[in-house]
């Protein structure tokens, strides 16, 4: 008899970073720690195709032009000493929406609070699945609240003394953010050794099925992921921020498309829209997940035998 190797009662909450858990960028805090126009930079990032393409480049990522155009500001020296390190520390400056982290908590809370999904060993876990980052987000008052997070890393100098960023070391973009939650919804990020992400692996046998996966999200970037979240079952929600009318269009677009389930403002405190949505997702989840397990309990089982009357 086959025996699967995840109980699949873990729920996964999927968060994208920049305007989903922050008004902003996170990049915000780094140009102001060294003085720079952060319009000029994307300004140039957004030139850097047509230069790439007249070099001839056929082929330009963005994430990597971003990245590639950071290190050309610590090579001229106008991010000068910036480490791993540095982008750890900025963390600190970001400031979340109203809400944050505490909701991350208050979500864990309500499965770990709710007998029958205790009975049945219901966990749920966060992550940051986010073109920015990864050291800047695990510098951040939500670090804490995070199993894992996927993001865009650098190398510091190995042939050197000097602790400056040199290389890029990985990147995520907007489509290999899909690659993330598929390590997610593998097990990959818990065993590495064991299981790939290319693996063919029966849904059934997965560690967090998509059926128990919800991805938040701020916009049109985030279409390949809400695809294959919702494709695959699982539940997609957007979020504006409800200062910018162009904000609340782009999200809504997305939910008459139907790439969205429902949207809400981008604030995570109790009463909103958004609190009620996203806690409900996961009342709905944990309490499938017992309906499954208690449904196949007794299937294994069987009644237990009776006498018959005359």
């Amino acid at each position: 008899m086959s025996v699967s190797p995840f109980t699949q009662n873990i729920i996964a909450m999927v968060w994208d970073f920049d305007k989903t858990l922050i008004p902003g960028y996170m990049q915000a805090p780094l140009f102001r720690r060294y003085g720079v126009d952060g319009n000029a930079f994307w300004a140039e990032v957004n030139a850097l195709e047509a230069q790439y393409r007249a070099r001839g480049c056929e082929q330009v990522a963005g994430e990597m032009a971003y990245l590639n155009h950071v290190l050309t500001y610590v090579r001229r020296g106008v991010f000068k000493g910036l480490s791993n390190a540095v982008l750890e520390a900025l963390g600190a400056e970001l400031t979340f929406y109203p809400g944050l982290p505490a909701f991350f908590a208050e979500l864990r809370t309500l499965v770990e609070s709710t007998p029958d999904f205790v009975r049945h060993g219901i966990t749920l876990e966060h992550y940051v699945v986010s073109t920015g980052f990864t050291r800047t987000i695990r510098g951040s008052a939500i670090a804490g609240e995070l199993t894992g997070v996927w993001g865009c890393e650098f190398v510091e100098d190995l042939d050197s003394d000097n602790d400056e960023i040199a290389q890029i070391g990985y990147v995520l973009d907007n489509t290999t953010k899909t690659r993330a939650v598929f390590e997610i919804n593998k097990g990959v990020n818990k065993h590495p050794d064991e299981i790939s992400v290319n693996a063919n692996i029966d849904e059934a046998e997965r560690r967090i099925p998509f059926r128990n996966i919800v991805y938040i999200a701020d916009g049109p970037s985030d279409v390949p992921v809400f695809s294959v979240v919702k494709r695959n079952g699982g539940r997609t929600y957007g979020v504006y921020n409800p200062a910018h009318k162009e904000e609340f269009r782009q999200i809504n677009k997305l939910q008459q498309q139907g790439r969205v389930q429902s949207i809400g403002p981008a604030d995570y405190r109790p009463g909103t829209q958004t609190h009620m949505w996203l806690s409900e997702a996961v009342n709905d989840i944990a309490a499938a997940i017992v309906r499954e397990r208690e449904s196949a309990l007794g299937a294994r089982v069987g009644q237990a035998p009776r006498h018959i009357n005359d």
